[in-house]
């Protein structure tokens, strides 16, 4: 039997490949999933900001009890982001300066979309920082690399939107 033909997946055992169908395996390892979710709610004072929710989510986590899956977490508004980087204030400070380069806010007959609203450059903004993160759940915990953490990024605020942490696993 080789490793292409189909419905076989190999196991090493004392450095012996044997084969077990997908069948076998599947029985092995079933598991009963969990499902979580959350909405996180944030109203900024200020039109443009950055929040760190790495605590927020943490937290999340520690309630579905799910110790070994995926976390996704979405902002769910076209003028908001959710964004994995570092927590360090000159980085916050640079990615307003560039994010504000790219899509300036100001003149506002710039955009078409002003048209209807003024809030052209927060979706633009949104487009670029992107809608959502997913993190990897290893032991109970966020799966993270060196210094990362998750960020709400708001580009249209004084009003009222949400977040959510939808979790999967084990």
């Amino acid at each position: 039997m080789g490793i292409l033909e189909i419905g076989l997946s190999p196991v090493k055992n004392a450095g012996t490949i044997f084969y077990r169908s997908d069948q076998e395996i599947n029985k092995q390892t079933t598991v009963s999933m969990k499902s979580y979710r959350r909405e996180l709610w944030f109203e900024t004072p200020a039109r443009r900001a950055f929040i760190n929710i790495t605590g927020q989510v943490e937290k999340c986590l520690e309630e579905s009890g799910i110790r070994e899956g995926i976390i996704v977490v979405s902002a769910m508004h076209i003028t908001s982001s959710v964004f994995i980087n570092d927590d360090e204030s000159g980085l916050h400070h640079d990615l307003e300066v560039w994010l504000e380069k790219l899509a300036p806010e100001k003149p506002h007959s710039q955009y078409r979309h002003n048209s209807f609203e003024d809030n052209a450059d927060a979706h633009l903004k949104r487009s670029i920082m992107g809608r959502e993160a997913v993190v990897a759940v290893s032991s109970g915990k966020l799966d993270f690399g060196p210094w990362e953490q998750i960020f709400y990024g708001e580009f249209d605020g004084k009003r009222r939107k949400r977040v959510l942490v939808k979790i999967i696993g084990e």
